[in-house]
């Protein structure tokens, strides 16, 4: 028999990856061939052509041979499926025979708890409880301080709100307190400008006034007058009095 001089291969998907590792070097070999990108389309095509043509794969040529990686997702879709279905049986048995077997060990377990149960012997027995009478008066005492601590605390509650109100007062006070210095500052000030006008008004104003004689037509040549009111008094505060010259005719 003749042998076929085609090159034998094994895997159709591993010849596939051999194919395009050499599908950039027949690019480069392409590229300076006039045409630009459909020579090189023609060069790639024209090469794997050529490859599929002159192989086999197992004893068959390309297009006949089927694909191994869909023959080997098929054979893991089975194999998995398979041991789905034996899991699936365990399961099931395990089901139906554990719950007895669970059940034996677990009445075997109480039997032996009620057992050592009946075993059980009290050593000592337990003494009751009582409270000492001292007790009683601590509690007592300890009640009516809480009461009066409780009283004190709501007095306490209650006088919040007055003493928030005084303390509202006494911030307005302090506020104020600059402003009533300031007032008293002003007051002084003024008061001792009023008095040292009072005191001149005195030194300029004499006890007595007299009228030379011609300008009154009476018997006496000298006729006194009254004497002016005191700068303390209430009307000189209100209506000051002015400075002005008295000429006296000859």
């Amino acid at each position: 028999a003749q042998r076929d001089p085609r090159v034998r291969c094994c895997s159709r998907r591993g010849l596939g990856g051999v194919l395009e590792l050499c599908a950039p070097f027949v690019r480069a070999l392409a590229q300076g061939q006039p045409g630009g990108a459909a020579a090189e389309a023609d060069a790639i095509w024209n090469f794997e052509t050529a490859v599929r043509e002159n192989v086999t794969i197992n004893g068959q040529p390309w297009e006949e041979a089927s694909d191994d990686s869909r023959l080997q997702s098929d054979s893991n879709i089975k194999i998995l499926e398979d041991q789905f279905d034996e899991l699936i049986v365990e399961t099931a048995t395990r089901r139906k025979q554990w719950p007895k077997k669970i059940l034996v060990h677990a009445i075997q377990t109480m039997k032996a708890e009620q057992e050592m149960l009946k075993l059980y012997q009290p050593v000592v027995k337990p003494a009751e409880i009582r409270p000492h009478p001292s007790q009683d008066a601590y509690i007592a005492d300890l009640k009516q301080a809480t009461e009066v601590a409780s009283k004190q605390i709501s007095e306490a509650m209650q006088s919040i709100p007055a003493l928030i109100e005084k303390a509202e007062g006494f911030s307005q006070a302090l506020t104020l307190q600059p402003t009533l210095e300031l007032c008293k500052l002003r007051q002084e000030v003024f008061s001792g400008c009023k008095a040292k006008e009072e005191n001149n008004v005195q030194n300029l104003v004499p006890p007595g006034e007299v009228t030379p004689k011609g300008t009154v037509s009476s018997k006496n040549p000298y006729v006194l007058l009254k004497r002016r009111k005191a700068a303390g008094c209430p009307e000189r505060r209100r209506y000051p009095l002015r400075r002005r010259k008295i000429t006296l005719s000859a």
